[in-house]
């Protein structure tokens, strides 16, 4: 899975987004948004064959979702921008000789943090951190952020809370904590052991190389703790349902405080997740889909979990799982299958495009779909082997 000298020589490089020059405008970055675009061409199209349904758009939206990604995108932007993460990364390098044990170690963090945290949060807090470390090293970042992306797609796999279509299915099956964990433990083992096998291949056991002419960023303490003081209250907010609360109270304070780090959040990235909800949801309950889905026999157990692998790469896992969900309640198939479907091509799960879109070479989503297409294929190999086969 190596990739061509130069190739990997043109990722030593440092980290979009630290440059000197100043960053682009919201009108600079909605024009070279190639998703967002896309994505509204293929709604404009949606509503040219269905223009009745253009009055239930707002429904399709999950609102506590995009709520919870808003006042996640504020935090960690306010995190990021005050020059601790700079600080941390050069502390954490210490600790590692070469980039393979720095690769090994910050994808198995980010499987971690994932497994706990759900996933985008996650990337949110792995990302920035990487890319400040490489603005202090030479390091192929856009490959570490890709490995971190199939990372918490790895790590999420095992918990209830690790991702999106875990959370529903763990609420319409009814199972306790513990026996989701357990009937998902064999499949993220199966993801997280390849994973680290293949990063030990990908990435060589080259010296860190520092950047001597790369000043400490200066940190600014106030904007750290405030955006650490409300990170963890945030969470419990939406854990408990409240997201909307949570993220009015981050707006407010930051436009009292802090309105320089609402000006740097990715705005489009919400307009991004609004647009795939209601694209994705509307392609998911198109007549032609659902017929495709009932004519793929899901009453057979291994038609159900390629399905869902499948399906995953065309309309999201998560839309996958509840489409799914309504032919069949097998759920423990449905979650291994969408699971699996995170990784291949990008759209697979939107911790993909998180991470793809906070890396600003233009090289990413071609790195991601060199590493992830060929895992999906090895993963869904390996999988569909020990349930179909292994398995008690």
């Amino acid at each position: 899975m190596q990739e061509p000298e130069q190739l990997r020589n043109r990722e030593l490089m440092p980290a979009p987004g630290l440059a000197t020059a100043a960053s682009p405008t919201l009108l600079a970055k909605l024009r070279g948004d190639w998703l967002l675009w896309t994505l509204v061409l293929v709604l404009a199209g949606l509503s040219v064959q269905a223009p009745k349904r253009m009055a239930t758009y707002a429904t399709l939206v999950d609102w506590p979702t995009i709520a919870t990604l808003a006042g996640l995108l504020i935090l960690t932007k306010g995190i990021e921008t005050s020059g601790y993460l700079d600080r941390l990364g050069r502390r954490l390098v210490r600790h590692f000789a070469d980039v393979r044990t720095l690769a090994l170690a910050l994808v198995a963090a980010s499987a971690f943090l994932a497994m706990w945290l759900t996933n985008d949060v996650a990337l949110f807090i792995v990302v920035p951190l990487t890319l400040r470390l490489a603005g202090n090293h030479a390091l192929p970042i856009v490959r570490l952020v890709v490995f971190e992306a199939l990372a918490v797609n790895a790590g999420s796999t095992l918990t209830p809370i690790g991702n999106p279509q875990n959370l529903y299915l763990w609420r319409v099956s009814g199972q306790t904590f513990y026996r989701f964990v357990g009937a998902m433990l064999p499949i993220a083992a199966i993801m997280f052991g390849a994973l680290m096998l293949l990063t030990y291949l990908s990435f060589r056991p080259r010296p860190l190389e520092s950047r001597p002419d790369v000043p400490a960023t200066p940190i600014d303490g106030w904007r750290l703790w405030l955006a650490a003081l409300l990170y963890i209250p945030f969470l419990i907010a939406a854990d408990r349902q409240e997201p909307f609360v949570g993220v009015a109270v981050v707006l407010v304070l930051y436009l009292l405080a802090q309105r320089q780090v609402l000006a740097k959040v990715d705005w489009p990235l919400l307009a991004v997740f609004v647009l795939m909800f209601v694209d994705l949801r509307l392609i998911g309950a198109s007549e032609t889909v659902r017929t495709l889905v009932e004519r793929a026999g899901l009453a057979q157990p291994t038609h159900l979990f390629l399905t869902a692998v499948a399906a995953s790469q065309f309309i999201s896992n998560v839309p996958t799982t509840i489409l799914l969900h309504e032919f069949s309640k097998n759920w423990q198939l449905i979650a291994y299958g969408a699971n699996v479907g995170g990784f291949g091509l990008a759209i697979g799960s939107l911790a993909n495009l998180i991470a793809l879109r906070q890396v600003t070479n233009s090289r990413a989503w071609l790195v991601f779909h060199a590493f992830s297409v060929p895992f999906l294929v090895l993963i869904t190999g390996l999988c569909y082997a020990w349930t179909f086969t292994l398995m008690p």
